[in-house]
């Protein structure tokens, strides 16, 4: 039953924005160049397959390459505009669409195909016209079934990185909101301003950990919520904590998953910070070389492996699933340990993030 009902919900009930439909945009260049190619392929395998005495007969092949090609780019033409509608429709109707506009121009173009080459056309002439008919049928199927399983994969994908993302969003730990508002407590007396302040950050923090929408925002806003966090800790830690940024300029608009550094930040204070009675400094770091852009945290490496430990290790393997995701194998996250100094890097592709929270066509 759960396998029928998915099949019949409205196919735009399965994601949002431009992929809210199984089927490529026919529309693209891109995907009508992959149809063309990938019609052409199987063109060439039924050519050399046909042949009989050489590899491939060339005469059938170019025949075959006109009547496909053109099925295709009529098909694509004729299904382009339909999308919108089509996406209204459930997965089920809008198949039986589809596959009925590409057995009709199959169809047409078999029978002006036939009248030119056959004028008067016998009982051979339609079996072959049924045999492309059928051979059409199966091959569309056979695609829109290819489509339909990587669109339920990158469903699946945004889900599971949508949920990893909520897992970051509730790492704010209860000691951190019990300790800000003791801190925040003691500033209304004697400073008020620090206070209004330190109220204004814990509630941008708030804020981020229940923003959803964005799948990428710009580095700039990313450390502006790392420097709201750290003039939290500050306040509660003093002269225990200190602070270094290096940040190349022109970095602001790199396109940076939210909740990738301020977890890193986090840890840093947890695990380097905190547990010495000295404290220590936190290096926040960014840089670009070459087509990646590198960010580093560093922090006192503490008495136990900070690596090792488990809030620690999910942390760091929850971001490279979503830097994975997002940007491929471009996108590296490491983490190392030298002379008592821990170190967690990353490198990101160069690009900037649009206003939608995607990635910016023609980055470089």
């Amino acid at each position: 039953m759960a396998a029928r009902h998915n099949r019949e919900r409205p196919a735009q009930a399965v994601a949002d924005s431009d992929a809210d439909f199984y089927v490529p945009d026919l529309c693209r260049v891109r995907a009508v160049f992959l149809l063309v190619v990938t019609s052409e392929l199987l063109v060439l395998v039924l050519s050399i397959v046909q042949a009989e005495s050489h590899w491939i007969d060339w005469n059938y092949f170019g025949l075959l390459s006109l009547f496909v090609q053109w099925t295709v780019l009529t098909s694509a033409a004729l299904i382009c505009p339909m999308r919108r509608w089509l996406s209204r429709l459930t997965v089920t109707r809008a198949t039986t669409v589809i596959v009925t506009i590409v057995m009709l121009d199959v169809l047409a173009f078999s029978l002006f195909a036939d009248s030119v080459l056959h004028p008067q056309p016998g009982l051979e002439a339609w079996q072959g016209v049924a045999k492309k008919l059928l051979l059409a049928l199966l091959i569309t199927l056979m695609v829109l079934r290819y489509f339909y399983l990587q669109f339920q994969w990158q469903q699946q994908r945004e889900s599971e990185m949508q949920a990893r993302l909520t897992a970051l969003q509730a790492r704010i730990h209860p000691h951190f909101l019990f300790n800000s508002m003791n801190t925040i407590a003691s500033l209304i007396v004697v400073n008020p301003e620090r206070a209004e302040d330190a109220v204004l950050d814990l509630s941008e923090l708030f804020r981020a950990s229940l923003r959803t929408g964005d799948r990428l925002i710009p580095l700039s806003a990313e450390l502006d919520l790392c420097k709201r966090y750290l003039a939290i800790e500050k306040l509660r830690l003093e002269d225990r904590l200190t602070l270094e940024w290096h940040i190349e300029d022109g970095l602001e608009q790199q396109a940076i998953p939210p909740l990738t550094l301020q977890p890193l930040v986090e840890n840093a204070i947890y695990h380097g910070i905190q547990p010495r009675p000295n404290g220590g400094t936190v290096k926040v770091e960014a840089y670009r070389k070459g087509p990646s852009v590198y960010l580093m945290v560093q922090n006192p490496r503490p008495d136990s492996d900070q690596g090792s430990h488990e809030g620690n290790r999910m942390a760091l393997a929850n971001i490279q699933s979503r830097l994975h995701a997002l940007f491929g194998e471009p996108a590296v996250l490491k983490h190392s340990h030298q002379n008592d100094i821990y170190t967690v890097t990353l490198r990101l592709p160069w690009q900037t993030a649009s206003g939608n929270g995607k990635p910016a066509t023609g980055s470089k």
